[in-house]
C-alpha cells in the first residue's frame, strides 16, 4: 500500500471490497497467523518476541474479548469529522438510521475513526467509500488505516488534512455508501450516510 488514500470516479454508490484490488498492485499482504499461532511460537527468537510485543503487547497471554458474543473482530464504534482541532460531526456505528454531516465549503477537514480490535490480529485495516449525488457517481476513495492488534482499549485513527470542495455547482446533499475491510476481505461494516456541503457549519 503506497499511499493512505487513493481516488477515483465510480459510475454508482454500490461498494465492494475487490473493486479497490487493482490500486493495491505493488502489495503482497502478509500470510495470516492467529494469536494462538504467534504466542505458541518459539520462546528463544528474541526478533520473534519482540514482533510479539508489538502485535500484541500486554496480550500476549492470552486472546482478548470485549464482546465474547459478538463474532466480530473489529468493532466500529464511531467515525468524526474534525475541523480546525473540533468535533464537528460524530456518528456511533452501527448507524441507526439516516444520518448527515454537514461540512462548511472549502473547509480543511480530518476523518477520524474509533474502533476496538478482539481476538486476533488485524492485518491492513482499511475504509473505503463511494459518493454519488442524484444517483451518478462522484468519486470513490479508500484509507489505509494500517495493522492492529487485539487489545481492550479502542485505537484512534485520523486521516490526512483534506479539503472540502466549494462554489455552488458544489453544495448540496451526497450519498455516502461505506465500508471497513481489510487485507483478508472481511467486511467489518457496511454502511450509508450523507454529507451535505453547505456555506457554513
Amino acid at each position: 500500500m503506497t499511499n493512505e488514500k487513493e481516488s477515483s470516479s465510480g459510475s454508482d454508490d454500490v461498494i465492494n471490497a475487490s473493486e479497490f484490488a487493482s490500486e493495491e498492485t505493488f502489495y503482497s499482504p502478509p500470510a495470516q497467523k492467529s494469536v494462538k499461532e504467534i504466542i505458541e511460537a518459539d520462546h528463544k527468537d528474541e526478533s520473534l518476541k519482540k514482533y510479539k510485543e508489538q502485535l500484541l503487547g500486554e496480550n500476549a497471554s492470552g486472546p482478548v474479548l470485549v464482546e465474547p458474543d459478538n463474532p466480530k473482530n473489529v468493532l466500529v464504534r464511531r467515525i468524526s469529522l474534525v475541523s480546525d482541532d473540533q468535533v464537528k460531526h460524530s456518528m456511533d456505528l452501527p448507524a441507526k438510521g439516516d444520518f448527515v454531516f454537514c461540512v462548511k465549503e472549502g473547509c480543511t477537514y480530518r476523518i477520524r475513526f474509533e474502533f476496538v480490535v478482539q481476538r486476533e490480529i488485524i492485518c491492513g485495516l482499511k475504509y473505503a467509500h463511494k459518493v454519488s449525488r442524484l444517483g451518478v457517481g462522484v468519486t470513490k476513495e479508500l484509507y489505509m488505516l494500517g495493522s492492529y492488534g487485539p487489545r481492550h482499549e479502542p485505537y484512534t485513527y485520523e486521516t490526512s488534512p483534506e479539503e472540502a470542495p466549494s462554489g455552488i455547482l458544489s453544495r448540496g446533499k451526497y450519498r455516502v455508501h461505506s465500508l471497513i475491510t481489510d487485507d483478508d476481505k472481511n467486511i467489518w461494516l457496511d454502511w450509508s450516510w450523507h454529507i451535505e456541503i453547505a456555506k457554513s457549519w
